[in-house]
């Protein structure tokens, strides 16, 4: 009965959401900088269903137009082909005129059409350059002029306080300290420092908390919506200044504490929680950048507030892709700190990701999807509730394959999984990158904007440090929570009892209320993510400059890009009138399909992205051609394959789908017939369309057809 309620609830929601949403979202599918931008006072704002995700922008004080991109040069010296507008590329950090551009492109064209800012960190070029070495002044004087720009553009009109008509939500990036990497537990004057530059984006109240440990919230619609800005220096592992999230004595753990405590809150408050930050939880088999315990408490905290999350945005991996968090690696003991038991087999990732290692990273990422539990049998969107709700019995009582397979991914709403995104940045080592979400906004005032409440009432914040912990207390006060921890560790599938968490001081935070429906970040409903609108900045036509050499190709670890061994021909430079463009949207995107951006929504495509042996809608062979590629109109029973068409891993045990996704990793590029095309296309766009075929080749080796044969994603109305 309590799932049937559940169901119907869950299922009214994504009803309601299917039309468009009377004039605030109609839009959807028309670029922002083709609609007209009315001069709004803040009084007059309304809710627009869109947030702006900017990272990375790395502006470098010393950068040089026509200066070398070579290592010993970074663009600050030598003559070569840096562009006025940026190296793309290369290593070379980001000039103030890309900078510049790039916030007045922003004023012009988005605005006035979006609700709330993220802003996930590194603001302070990198240490880069031994004749140069960046000192404490200057990393500051970077983050306070990008904070000022931002000022500038998003402050209500004719306002000499320079008051924000929409919130801005910042973050660290390990870039925006000294030494980079290296943040010591607060209060620090680091920490200090930033509450001063963000005075304008921290709510007064939590200011004494930020200086603390860096992590704040902001609530971007009152009473329905808060975002929360997470230190992931803490949780990452280059930071050899703490030492994960276990212990009480760590700041770490002290930042969990406090997420728990405020999520806690929003439950209790009916509201929902989007969460950031610089550093992604990013991990592979054989990688990771988190300290393995704060990779733990961040899949658990999520799967607990799994109610509450409408999902996790970061940056600093410079690549467009999202992950997969499965919660069925939660380990209640090594979250809890247990020596014996948190030596990682994984390796520490590098801080930044060459062509080469980027290249090792996705395709890990695409051997793990290979194993996923077939997302096509457990669910599919056009089911009614009676569908969602019964079971599917097989011959004599058995489970049938469906509800084997809802078993496999965690039920109708695969809420075994976790997404993660993951948003290019503006330092152009590829292509200059902005991303507008699109959220939905049903059912809620347009009118009930954080501009319009702000004035009138705080948001109420408890300072989790006067809580006294205490786990027996914790227990009494959450009858379920010994069945959760028993049932997170028997997922372990192990054939004994479950192990109990070692650590009295690990509080695993209180699951659901067994009557609560699925969270936004699974069924659509309000505030759930409808999808993603990604601009790009074309450096190559936009800095236009003629050059003369050869073009070598780039093997060193610090790279050069596209323009080592080049010189300009012209000594004044010529660049052509700025812009950012659409590089691509997922409202109408023909390759990815996604309905919206749900977990359900990105199970279907990890899976489709890690098929070895795609299925005919998503297969290249040999007879490839452009129109075959970017076929809108391609029909949905050859994307939303018939069962048959994949290989079924729903009657394996979890051994067997181990054993086949090792099977993958043991030979890196795989010499398939038939090639993937939804893969190819998650590559191409993970480097923001910029490398050349040889580099997408080692991506997919003895491909058979020619890789620069796909459309233009960069086609330029006024600019061929």
């Amino acid at each position: 009965m309590r799932s049937t309620t559940i169901l119907l609830a869950a299922c009214l929601l994504n009803f309601s959401h299917g039309t468009p949403i009377g004039d605030t979202q109609s839009v959807l599918q028309v670029p922002l900088e083709d609609q007209d931008h009315p001069q709004e006072q803040v009084q007059a704002r309304r809710l627009h269903g869109r947030f702006l995700h900017i990272t990375d922008l790395h502006p470098d004080l010393h950068y040089k137009v026509h200066s070398s991109t070579q290592e010993e040069d970074a663009c600050h010296r030598g003559k070569g082909l840096a562009g006025t507008y940026g190296a793309e590329t290369s290593d070379c950090d980001t000039p103030f005129a890309l900078i510049n551009a790039t916030f007045k492109w922003i004023e012009e064209n988005i605005k006035d059409n979006i609700d709330f800012v993220i802003w996930t960190g590194d603001s302070a070029r990198h240490d880069s350059d031994e004749k140069i070495p960046r000192n404490a002044n200057e990393v500051l004087d970077t983050n306070k002029w990008i904070a000022d720009k931002f000022l500038e553009v998003f402050s209500t009109d004719n306002n000499p306080k320079k008051d924000l008509a929409i919130p801005i939500i910042s973050t660290f990036g390990n870039n925006d300290i000294l030494p980079h990497n290296i943040l010591l537990s607060g209060p620090n004057k680091w920490l200090k420092t930033y509450t001063d530059i963000w005075s304008k984006f921290i709510p007064e109240e939590q200011r004494h908390g930020f200086e603390r440990g860096g992590w704040y919230f902001v609530e971007v619609i009152p009473k329905k919506l808060a975002v929360f800005s997470l230190n992931t220096l803490y949780f990452f592992d280059h930071n050899a200044a703490v030492d994960g999230c276990a212990l009480r004595s760590e700041p770490g753990y002290e930042h969990f504490e406090w997420l728990r405590i405020q999520l806690q809150f929003i439950r209790d408050r009916g509201m929902k929680a989007i969460l950031i930050g610089h550093v992604p939880p990013a991990r592979t088999e054989s990688k990771q950048l988190w300290d393995e315990t704060c990779w733990q408490k961040y899949t658990l905290w999520l799967d607990q507030y799994r109610d509450v999350i409408v999902g996790g945005l970061f940056g600093h991996m410079n690549i467009d892709h999202f992950m997969l968090q499965d919660k069925k690696h939660i380990d209640l003991v090594i979250a809890g700190g247990d020596a014996s038991e948190t030596e990682s087999i994984r390796s520490l990732m590098e801080e930044e990701l060459s062509i080469e290692s980027a290249n090792d990273y996705l395709e890990e990422l695409r051997a793990d999807w290979s194993g996923l539990p077939n997302p096509n049998v457990a669910f599919n969107d056009d089911e009614t509730v009676d569908d969602l709700s019964k079971k599917h019995k097989g011959k004599k009582g058995k489970k049938s394959k469906k509800d084997r397979a809802l078993k496999k991914i965690g039920g109708p709403w695969g809420e075994r999984f976790q997404v993660t995104h993951v948003s290019p940045s503006i330092v152009p080592n590829f292509f200059p990158t902005l991303r507008v979400m699109e959220y939905n906004i049903s059912g809620l005032d347009l009118s009930a904007t954080w501009a319009n409440a702000r004035a009138s009432e705080q948001a109420e914040e408890m300072d989790w440090l006067e809580e006294v912990f205490d786990p027996t207390i914790d227990e009494a006060d959450n009858e379920d929570e010994d069945n959760d921890e028993e049932s997170i560790a028997k997922k372990k599938k192990q054939h004994k009892k479950p192990k109990k968490p070692k650590n009295p001081d690990l509080i695993v935070p209180s699951p659901p209320s067994k009557s609560s429906p699925p969270g936004p970040a699974y069924s659509p409903q309000s505030l759930t993510l409808l999808g993603y609108t990604q601009y790009f900045a074309n450096l190559t036509y936009i800095n236009h400059d003629n050059y003369v050499g050869d073009e070598d190709v780039d093997t060193d670890k610090w790279h050069e890009g596209k323009h080592k061994g080049k010189h300009p021909k012209d000594k004044v430079p010529h660049p052509k009138r700025f812009r950012f463009q659409v590089e691509y949207d997922t409202f109408t995107d023909p390759i990815y399909k996604l309905k919206d951006l749900t977990v359900r929504s990105y199970i279907k495509l990890a899976h489709r992205i890690g098929q070895y042996k795609p299925p005919k809608g998503d297969r290249i062979d040999e007879s490839f051609d452009d129109e075959e590629f970017d076929n809108e109109s391609g029909e949905d029973d050859e994307i939303l394959e018939d069962e048959d068409d994949y290989i079924d891993d729903n009657d394996n045990d979890d051994g067997e789908i181990e054993a086949q996704k090792e099977k993958h990793k043991k030979k890196k590029h795989h010499r398939q017939h038939e090639k993937n095309k939804v893969w190819l296309r998650f590559v191409r766009r993970a480097f923001v369309g910029t490398l050349e075929e040889e580099d997408l080749q080692t991506f997919d080796e003895d491909s058979g057809f020619d890789l620069d044969e796909e459309p233009p994603s960069f086609a330029h109305d006024d600019e061929l």
